[in-house]
């Protein structure tokens, strides 16, 4: 399964593991896209719940059609993820099944990557069992996950405005800034946008533009030496994917059903409801 450490594929990777056990594989794509932090956050939940754990590396940023950066960008991403993915399973003995840490809210929103995974016949068991992004953070919550209030975080090509080039130099920018930002003690959501012609645009939660302002001096000095040259503040606050709001959304359809045969049920994913029964099986 695609596990990038975040609270929806910690959570999957966590339940699978209880199912199968070393049968499930939990695997990492690991490139310039992705912040060092968030695979030291994967890693150390892999190693603390003693799920079987693969760090990949993958070939997105070999991609033109990526690094161009237009409106479909995700989808070159999750195709990289895909063909991955897919060469491990290749070598896998017996039938297998790859998973991909979706939730029912994420549908709703504007995510060509989405159909990348479609297309390539992965599944979706957190949206099959019509589990919500704020039920999956309750439940890890009760099973005592770590990841339960993990602040989302989208790969640092989200960061950059559509068709503005993805560059590795690029990426280490963002990274070092969000970095940075962190360290000055802004917590919760924070992102630093590439806007292109070196402009730099902070999002922060809406409780922190405070402290933002206070440290002004910190942010912008932190930012220009990270390669900035225009520092400036969103005053709306940090906005889930921000960028998508120049495109015209186009939500994807449900993903294809699966009978429920022999061989899915074997080993299937229990998830115990509040009362300690079951809610959501598949």
């Amino acid at each position: 399964m695609a596990f990038s450490g975040g609270a929806d594929s910690a959570f999957l990777a966590f339940m699978a593991h209880q199912a199968l056990g070393d049968q499930a594989l939990a695997v990492t794509a690991d490139s310039a896209s992705l912040a060092r932090s968030e695979l030291r956050d994967a890693a150390g939940f892999a190693a603390r719940f003693g799920l079987r754990h693969q760090v990949v590396p993958t070939s997105e940023l070999e991609d033109e059609a990526y690094l161009r950066n237009s409106g479909d960008r995700c989808y070159f991403c999750k195709s990289a993820l895909m063909r991955a993915l897919e060469a491990i399973s290749s070598q896998t003995a017996g039938a297998t099944e790859i998973l991909v840490g979706v939730n029912t809210d994420d549908l709703g929103d504007y995510r060509p990557g989405q159909q990348a995974v479609r297309e390539r016949g992965g599944r979706w068991p957190l949206v099959e069992v019509g589990l919500s992004k704020a039920e999956i953070r309750w439940l890890s919550r009760e099973l005592g996950l770590p990841t339960w209030d993990k602040p989302a975080a989208a790969c640092l090509s989200s960061r950059i405005a559509y068709g503005v080039p993805v560059t590795p130099a690029a990426l280490r920018r963002i990274e070092t800034s969000e970095t940075a930002l962190k360290e000055m003690g802004l917590a919760g959501r924070v992102r630093v946008r590439d806007q292109g012609n070196d402009l730099a645009r902070i999002e922060v939660d809406l409780d922190c533009l405070g402290l933002v302002m206070e440290r002004r001096r910190d942010v912008v000095a932190a930012l220009k030496n990270a390669g900035f040259v225009f520092v400036t503040l969103d005053l709306e606050g940090y906005q889930q994917g921000s960028h998508n709001l120049t495109l015209r959304r186009r939500p994807l359809p449900p993903p294809r059903a699966h009978a429920a045969d022999d061989e899915h049920n074997a080993g299937r994913i229990v998830i115990p409801d509040r009362e300690g029964g079951q809610l959501h099986e598949g």
